[in-house]
């Protein structure tokens, strides 16, 4: 974990709580593991009886491993290396990621993918409206601006890294496509975790969470299947897997109570992302329903004093999981 510098307006208050949150939340990693972080030319602490190997970010000097870059070290086996946290995204095949389509061109779309190199899905990649498995036609190609066009919301996986650097993407199944009625936000993509599961329905709100591996974040009113989905049962506090075919009525417009979630939704992943907190599901529903619990209006959430319980909340709740 690395603390930002909050660059919000404190009250001598708000500043003595929230360095001390900082400082309990630093113990606890440091606790953990006395190398995590480093800054360039911290020294690395490495057994030199023991042969082990240079990785990305350190370099010897003197006979003492110094780290090169900001980050967090790494080991495997014998290889030391630090892990920049601050990076750009790296794409893996198998990455779902959100992005935006740019260009419709022939029997492709350019999507953005916060990457360094715009993504590519191809007409052949995309699953029939119909769900026929046929080859794609004159005819289909000319219906692309009826499947996405310029501006619109997506899901995709990466299908394949050509040597270029660029991506493939690809949509066949159901739980890809254009995303409607709802937020596209944009954190530091190394603040999410490649995980299981970066679908998440909460069954009791109506909302749909994808956390995209390339640090764009989709929260929306559930409108179409996905699956797999990780509900969430907010009455029971507990996540299970869910494939159920089952899907809510299509509506004409979003309800005042479902834009509000997606909204305090919304703004729970800003003060995480400003406070450079690693996102979750579970962080991101315990901010939410913080929020709630405090009563603590969606506008009033981006101020100083949500931020300062947010950072007081999280250390506590990482304290209470080394007991456990």
């Amino acid at each position: 974990m690395v603390m930002r510098k909050l660059e919000l307006p404190l009250s001598q208050t708000q500043k003595v709580r929230f360095k001390r949150a900082i400082e309990r939340l630093q113990s606890l990693s440091s606790t953990a593991n006395s190398d995590a972080s480093v800054i360039v030319t911290d020294s690395i602490p490495v057994n030199h009886d023991d042969a082990f190997l240079k990785g990305h970010g350190t370099s010897e000097v003197d006979g003492e491993l110094l780290a090169t870059v900001c980050g967090v070290v790494e080991r495997v086996d014998k290889l030391v290396y630090v892990r920049t946290l601050r990076a750009r995204y790296k794409p893996e095949v198998g990455d779902i990621v959100v992005g935006r389509v740019i260009e419709v061109s022939q029997k492709r779309w350019r999507v953005e993918l916060n990457f360094a190199q715009d993504g590519v899905l191809m007409l052949s990649s995309m699953t029939n409206p119909d769900g026929e498995q046929r080859r794609r036609t004159s005819v289909d190609e000319l219906n692309m601006r009826n499947i996405f066009v310029e501006h619109d919301v997506l899901c995709t996986e990466v299908r394949n890294i050509q040597q270029d650097g660029s991506l493939q993407l690809h949509a066949r199944s159901e739980k890809y496509g254009k995303l409607e009625k709802g937020q596209l936000l944009k954190v530091d993509p190394y603040l999410i975790k490649r995980r299981k599961h970066h679908f998440h329905y909460v069954d009791t709100l109506g909302i749909d969470l994808i956390l995209g591996c390339n640090g764009f974040i989709w929260v929306g009113e559930h409108v179409e299947v996905r699956d797999p989905m990780i509900i969430v049962d907010q009455k029971n506090d507990e996540t299970v897997s869910s494939s159920t075919n089952n899907t809510l009525k299509d509506q004409s417009h979003t309800t005042l109570e479902t834009r509000q979630c997606i909204c305090r939704i919304g703004n729970a992943i800003r003060v995480l992302s400003n406070l450079g907190f690693t996102m979750d599901l579970e962080v991101i529903m315990e901010t939410f329903n913080l929020s709630n619990s405090k009563n603590i209006d969606i506008y009033d959430m981006l101020g100083s004093e949500f931020h300062v319980v947010v950072t007081e909340n999280e250390a506590e709740r990482r304290r209470a999981k080394r007991r456990n």
